[in-house]
């Protein structure tokens, strides 16, 4: 018997659509990483990208727990020298929602180009509005 590996054509891809208020960014993160890799089907397979489409809404009312609002830090750089830009998770969540999301699923997923395109179809909105509905995607529930 032979190992079997799904082929492009063989891959049907679905839209889910996840709303953000009240869970904490951790744990929608992780059960949105686990979809966009495809981890939760029986057809997944390491090296390929076999996962559905994310999207996220009321991003602006993920919770984060504990004390992460004011010690966590999120640091980007301009690309001059000593430029590093350093933002409290609070003033981040104020400012912009969805980076929030956005940077928490992106480091649970692989590195590489495979990470990358996994990565691309993520949708995430920090409203309730999204501009998906053409794709009919299905609710997928997260536990708080």
């Amino acid at each position: 018997m032979s190992t079997y590996f799904p082929k492009a054509n063989d891959l049907k891809r679905q839209w889910f659509l996840v709303d953000a208020s009240g869970i904490p960014v951790g744990r929608l993160s992780s059960a949105v990483a686990e979809v966009l890799s495809g981890k939760n089907k029986p057809t997944w397979t390491p090296f390929l990208d076999t996962g559905d489409h994310v999207i996220v809404i009321n991003a602006s009312k993920a919770l984060l727990t504990g004390k992460k609002g004011v010690q966590k830090m999120y640091r980007r750089t301009t690309t001059q020298p000593g430029s590093m830009v350093e933002t409290r998770a609070e003033v981040m969540q104020a400012t912009h929602p969805t980076r929030i999301i956005e940077s928490a699923v992106k480091g649970m997923l692989p590195k590489g180009p495979l990470g990358r395109a996994m990565y691309r179809k993520l949708k995430v909105y920090a409203g309730s509005d999204h501009e998906h509905s053409a794709q009919q995607p299905q609710i997928l529930t997260i536990q708080k």
